[in-house]
């Protein structure tokens, strides 16, 4: 008498279904009667059944939202301002034209004010967050009031601070 197991069980004595487990799995030839009604299901159809559903779409994000810890608008002292305008003067002259940019590529550190545009959240028209964004100046921009850093645009009036080698001596007394 033989002793079959189930999984990791041994299989019961007068068990029901002992002659289909013997058995084994159904093996089905290509392209018979069964095969075409129910032909195997490819890995990306089959990933779909057993993923996740999320019942309530972006309710995980609004949670997440009210994580982030928005900090009010810092205002920058009258020395402050005087070396941000010196540091933006010298990136004037270095990208007046596309040519200066290359010849140029001044490389910079740009920290600024990202206002909350979350309309749910207590920070929203008050507080926001400081970001900082580096790469090369493209544009100082006096008509829109935008500086291009990279491929972001940030407004003049948001900037912080702007740090670079180029920098060396202007802005060195100020904490």
């Amino acid at each position: 008498m033989s002793t079959a197991v189930i999984g990791y069980m041994p299989m019961p004595p007068g068990f029901e279904y002992r002659a289909l487990f013997l058995h084994g799995r159904p093996r089905h030839e290509k392209y018979d009667d069964f095969w075409r009604k129910h032909p195997p299901m490819d890995t990306v159809h089959r990933a779909k059944i057993f993923s996740a559903f999320d019942a309530l779409a972006g309710f995980g994000d609004c949670i997440a939202s009210k994580e982030v810890a928005y900090c009010d608008r810092r205002h920058l002292s009258e020395e402050e301002h005087e070396n941000l305008d010196k540091k933006l003067s010298v990136l004037r002259r270095l990208t007046r034209n596309s040519r200066e940019v290359r010849r140029n590529r001044p490389l910079v550190s740009v920290e600024y004010f990202s206002p909350c545009t979350d309309r749910n959240s207590f920070a929203y028209g008050t507080g926001g967050l400081y970001e900082t964004v580096s790469g090369i100046c493209r544009k100082v921009d006096d008509i829109t009031g935008m500086i291009t850093v990279g491929d972001t645009e940030i407004p003049i009036d948001d900037i912080t601070s702007v740090t670079g080698s180029l920098f060396a001596g202007i802005g060195d007394d100020i904490p």
